[in-house]
This record gives structure tokens, sequence and C-alpha cells, in this order.
């Protein structure tokens, strides 16, 4: 014999399941970045107050899937400017 919880339950649909955001270490340097007030960025910044993990091969492959995406331009090898891009376009006359 089923419960009265188990009859309620037969027709009910299943529970939705919900995606986590991307915890790629690039995607959480870019979340970081904007909060970065300097024009320029290097390893050490990265490593000493950027976002976990702090570990300098990820701090540099971070940094090098940015500047692939646009939003980093190298200055030397580990230095590179922010490329600050407003969130609506404006419009060209």
């Amino acid at each position: 014999m089923a419960t009265l919880f188990e009859r309620l339950s037969r027709n009910r649909p299943a529970e939705a399941v919900i995606e986590q955001p991307s915890q790629e270490p690039a995607q959480k340097l870019l979340t970081w970045l904007q909060t970065w007030d300097q024009p320029t960025i290097t390893a050490r910044d990265i490593r000493n107050f950027g976002p976990r993990p702090r570990d300098r091969e990820t701090a540099i492959r971070s940094a090098q899937i940015l500047v692939a995406n646009g939003f980093l331009s190298p200055v030397n090898s580990h230095t590179w400017q922010i490329v600050r891009q407003p969130l609506v376009p404006t419009r060209s006359q």
C-alpha cells in the first residue's frame, strides 16, 4: 500500500536541474577584472590579488585566453592592458 505522499508525487513532473555558472579560471578572472581599477594588470597582480587558483600557470593561461577573446591586449610577456568595452554599444552617427 502506497503512502499519501507517494500517491501525490506520482503525477508530479520531474524537478528541473539548475546548471551552475562556469567555474573556469579564465571566466573567474574576467569577472574579477571588472573590479580592478588599474588600466593594466600583471601576472603578479593576478596571483596576489586575483581569484583562486593563484598558481603561475593558471594565471598566465587565463590571461592568454582573455587575450585570444579580446578582453586583454599584451603589453609585454607578463603585463596586459585591460580592454574596457561598454555594456551597451553606442550608436555611431
